[in-house]
């Protein structure tokens, strides 16, 4: 396995701990954001070591899971996942409203 891709995943590993740590202390905005930072940064491995190249800096799990050819039943998981990157990081937004 590439270097690279290597650390995207350990990253994304790290991430899901952080997630599930964050659930269980119920900050549930910051248990929604790492949730889309892990499988965000899993995506960018697998995207690495499909194309040999960097995914860039986008943020879109749609656009990543269309260039690595996932399957489309994940679609509906990622598209519902991805607003939480902006969401629970930006007041007035999403979650911050429930608090």
């Amino acid at each position: 396995m590439r270097k690279e891709v290597e650390e995207w995943w350990k990253q994304a590993k790290r991430d899901l701990i952080t997630a599930e740590n964050c659930k269980n202390s119920k900050d549930y905005y910051a248990c929604a954001f790492f949730c889309q930072q892990s499988v965000e940064k899993g995506l960018k491995a697998m995207y690495i070591a499909k194309k040999r190249m960097s995914p860039g800096t986008t943020h879109s799990l749609i656009y990543l899971a269309t260039e690595i050819d996932m399957p489309s039943r994940f679609y509906i998981f990622l598209r519902q996942l991805t607003p939480e990157f902006v969401t629970t990081r930006v007041p007035g937004c999403g979650l911050w409203n429930a608090l």
